[in-house]
């Protein structure tokens, strides 16, 4: 008898300014399934924002919650899942990942910049955005890479556009 493998259709995975959220959204509207970010999911648990949490509480209360959000949406959601740009970098997270379809969403570090914006809130890029995404690109690329089953290039396109070539790469409809 085949088993049903459960959990999201799709995992997009990818640095901050990389479209995870609205490519996600654009995706999951293309093959008729929910939509869930991790990071909207933390943020109802801990009550405030993500921004708040990192200030108020620290990035390993932020980390802990995030892999908690992520454990629990790759086990119950069916739909499109986007997870934090850093959620990949805990080992327990990766070995859940590797069991599913995860895209990384590519992005250069100028168009980065551009999305994210330099008078950003996100709490690791306070000082110095530019170089501290620089630094969070490179540090987290060989992960984004080998989680991957599907990596697909976002510089200079519209995310409808990035949708579709994930909804076309993922068998759903024209």
């Amino acid at each position: 008898m085949d088993s049903v493998r459960s959990g999201p259709t799709a995992v997009l995975i990818g640095p901050p300014g990389s479209g995870k959220s609205t490519v996600g959204q654009l995706l999951a509207e293309r093959l008729d399934l929910p939509f869930r970010d991790t990071d909207a999911d933390v943020e109802t648990v801990a009550g405030k924002s993500v921004s708040d949490v990192f200030v108020e509480d620290g990035e390993e209360r932020f980390r802990e919650l995030e892999a908690v959000a992520v454990r629990e949406a790759l086990a119950g959601h069916g739909g499109v899942l986007s997870v934090g740009g850093g959620a990949i970098l805990n080992p327990a997270t990766q070995q859940l990942l590797a069991e599913h379809t995860v895209v990384y969403l590519q992005v250069g570090l100028d168009q980065a910049v551009r999305r994210v914006g330099l008078a950003t809130a996100r709490p690791l890029l306070v000082l110095n955005p530019r170089s501290q995404l620089r630094r969070l690109m490179e540090e987290r690329r060989p992960i984004y890479e080998n989680l991957a089953t599907l990596a697909v290039a976002t510089d200079d396109r519209e995310p409808e556009e990035v949708a579709e070539e994930i909804a076309l790469a993922l068998g759903g409809p024209r």
